[in-house]
């Protein structure tokens, strides 16, 4: 399929109103969540001098929507996504304000992070079936493919937009400019985008059909097995990607180094997904999952040997674009879901995600006090290709 067929598919996606506003309201959204963190990061050092309460505001927003998703997952498929949506980013921009302004100690600014993490499965879980609902075929595919060039672009122009208003603004400064954006976000969804109708009521409390739902949907084979395609690569590519650091510090390489590397990987998985999406059509690209994977694993190996920067910095670039391997498995899971459980599913999934993403860094950091980090990161390239040979039958099926 030609690029110029596969640009048109962009601009078509783009078309369709609802996705539009979603996409921009979702970009400008991950931008200041990625300053709200840099920033309180920031913050709590400076009052603190400690840097595991600093570690612990970056990461404070993530483990909860672990019982978020748990426990109030199902609300995404038993209220309209705008209002949920617009709801969840008024919170977000509420938590600013008070975090700019309340002057809290520190657990209080921790827990501020936490209550509304817990909500941010819910609207994960209501953006996807959004996007699900709107987009068809291959179109959702070049939707999901948007969304996650973008969602890295919204994290890089974060944490440089991030740094360069916390040099001038402040910490707090910069808090304020992350709620004010969370509040145009949120008007943009409440004004811009046309909402679906109202879900068929559902039997049970929340928490019960929460509960239920992951059961039912965790206890299917093909959702089971595409949300361990979708959690556990990424899992150990992130570990390996925590280790770069003391990584570049190890082979001697310049002080700078660390930082360039780290940056290597999304710029493959930029490259990765417009080449993946605009290049190949559906069923070839559902063929080369097991490809996609092996690329994504296979260069991490090569950082075993003793590599000039450079070289290792290519090897970086080609693993990012492995993670192209996601947009051939993200159609086929959309269409296995029950669409009365699209929401929950969705949610499931995102928190899944950011959940094994964490745990894969916690992992690689603790055996680093025993194992070399050269050998971690190959450690992790072997796993994720091993993984990516055991999805064969996936490929074959999701193809057929």
């Amino acid at each position: 399929m030609s690029s110029g067929v596969r640009s048109r598919g962009y601009l078509r996606v783009l078309a369709e109103p609802r996705f539009r506003v979603l996409f921009g309201s979702t970009v400008l959204s991950i931008a200041a969540q990625t300053l709200r963190i840099l920033a309180l990061s920031v913050l709590v050092f400076a009052a603190t001098g400690s840097a595991l309460l600093a570690a612990l505001a970056f990461g404070s927003g993530f483990l909860p929507q672990v019982f978020g998703a748990a426990l109030l997952g199902s609300l995404a498929d038993r209220v309209r996504p705008r209002p949920l949506i617009a709801v969840g980013n008024l919170f977000e921009c509420v938590t600013g304000l008070a975090l700019a302004l309340g002057h809290l100690p520190v657990w209080g600014d921790l827990l501020l992070v936490a209550i509304g993490a817990v909500v941010t499965p819910v609207c994960l879980g209501g953006s996807g079936r959004l996007v699900a609902e709107v987009l068809t075929g291959d179109d959702y595919v070049l939707g999901r493919s948007l969304n996650s060039m973008a969602a890295s672009a919204a994290q890089l122009a974060g944490l440089a937009g991030g740094g360069l208003a916390i040099g001038v603004l402040g910490a707090q400064g910069a808090l304020l400019i992350s709620a004010g954006a969370y509040f145009v976000a949120t008007a943009w969804v409440r004004f811009g985008l046309p909402d679906l109708p109202k879900p068929a009521p559902a039997d049970g409390s929340l928490v019960r059909h929460s509960i239920a739902g992951h059961r039912a949907l965790l206890a299917d084979p093909v959702i089971r097995a595409l949300l361990l395609a979708q959690w556990l690569p990424p899992a150990l590519v992130t570990g390996a990607e925590s280790l770069l650091v003391p990584y570049a510090a190890g082979r001697g390489y310049p002080a700078s180094a660390g930082g360039l590397l780290l940056a290597c990987l999304p710029v493959g998985m930029l490259v990765g997904d417009v080449v993946a999406a605009r290049l190949l059509a559906p069923a070839t690209r559902e063929r080369l999952l097991v490809a996609f994977v092996v690329l994504l694993g296979a260069p991490l190996v090569l950082l075993a040997a003793p590599l000039p920067p450079t070289i290792a910095g290519v090897a970086l670039v080609c693993s990012g674009a492995g993670f192209a391997y996601g947009l051939s498995v993200q159609r086929r899971f959309r269409d296995a879901v029950p669409p009365d459980r699209r929401g929950q599913a969705f949610g499931l999934l995102s928190t899944g995600l950011m959940t094994c993403q964490g745990l894969g860094p916690a992992l690689c950091g603790g055996l680093s006090t025993v194992v070399a980090a050269p050998v971690l990161i190959a450690a992790a390239g072997v796993a994720t290709v091993l993984m990516g040979l055991t999805m064969r039958r996936l490929a074959t099926s999701s193809a057929s």
